[in-house]
């Protein structure tokens, strides 16, 4: 590990199940999680992997918990950002999302997001109600973090082009069948979300789509060559998903990974996707 290159993280997680459940953590595959991560766990770990900065990201859909985050953030300078989560099909959100803004930490929140993975109905996010709350969110100046399945990726292609005000960040590149070594209809669709100027994408995540017990940098190359060809390094940023990647790799494998995905790019190109990208599309 070179350790010379800024890196931002543009996506990790903290969990206290003695303030709340993390009701996803089901399962034998996920037991591992099923314990408290903090930021006093993750700070020597990104520290010593290189990371100077990291943008905390929304687990559950209960509203208390993006205040808790933006405290957090306040109190720790490792974290620069906050995406976290209110309900976007409340008539009140551009109020919610102004009393945020207020709050101690309040000046970290860079993004909103929703567990739209989970929503049975493929078309959650062009619902009417929905659009006006991320209407609201692009007035507020935030960006939008889109975590869907594979197949729920036509709706964003959708929803980007309704909505060209927003900037829309997709989690884990859109989730790919990499444990099945698929790359259609994902790549196809890739394509057409990056087709629009206002949408960006997260290098992470990509490890835990893999065989997390025996994966390796080549299962990953192909979805991330996929994306790095779709968005370009000035629309993709790093993100390690901490700590659900620990599930498959370490930290530092998580880094040193996406530092072997972007060995093709130049010294300044790969400086994009590990910091700049995520400095600039969250104002950090």
């Amino acid at each position: 590990m070179t350790g010379q290159e800024r890196i931002v993280d543009a996506h990790h997680h903290v969990w206290d199940l003695s303030v709340r459940d993390q009701d996803w953590i089901t399962g034998e595959e996920l037991a591992p999680l099923r314990r408290n991560f903090t930021l006093a766990d993750l700070e020597p770990e990104a520290r010593a992997a290189g990371v100077r900065a990291t943008v905390l990201v929304q687990t559950v859909t209960v509203a208390a918990e993006t205040p808790e985050f933006l405290a957090l953030a306040h109190d720790n300078d490792l974290v620069a950002g906050v995406v976290g989560w209110c309900d976007l099909t409340a008539p009140d959100v551009a109020d919610t999302l102004a009393h945020l803004r207020e709050l101690p930490g309040g000046d970290r929140l860079v993004g909103i997001r929703h567990q739209v993975q989970g929503e049975p109905d493929p078309g959650w996010l062009l619902r009417p109600e929905v659009l006006r709350g991320l209407r609201a969110v692009a007035d507020a100046g935030l960006v939008y973090d889109l975590v869907v399945q594979a197949r729920q990726l036509p709706a964003t292609v959708q929803v980007a082009a309704l909505l060209p005000e927003l900037a829309f960040v997709l989690d884990h590149a859109g989730k790919p069948p990499v444990a099945a070594g698929e790359l259609s209809p994902w790549a196809d669709d890739i394509r057409a979300l990056a087709a629009r100027p206002n949408t960006v994408c997260k290098l992470s995540g990509l490890v835990t789509e893999a065989d997390v017990r025996s994966w390796s940098v080549r299962d990953l190359r192909p979805y991330a060559d996929t994306v790095l060809d779709a968005f370009g390094p000035d629309r993709l940023m790093f993100g390690s998903d901490w700590p659900v990647c620990r599930l498959a790799a370490t930290y530092e494998e998580v880094v040193d990974t996406a530092r072997t995905l972007t060995d093709a790019l130049t010294g300044d190109e790969r400086a994009r996707v590990l910091a700049t990208t995520a400095e600039r599309v969250h104002g950090l």
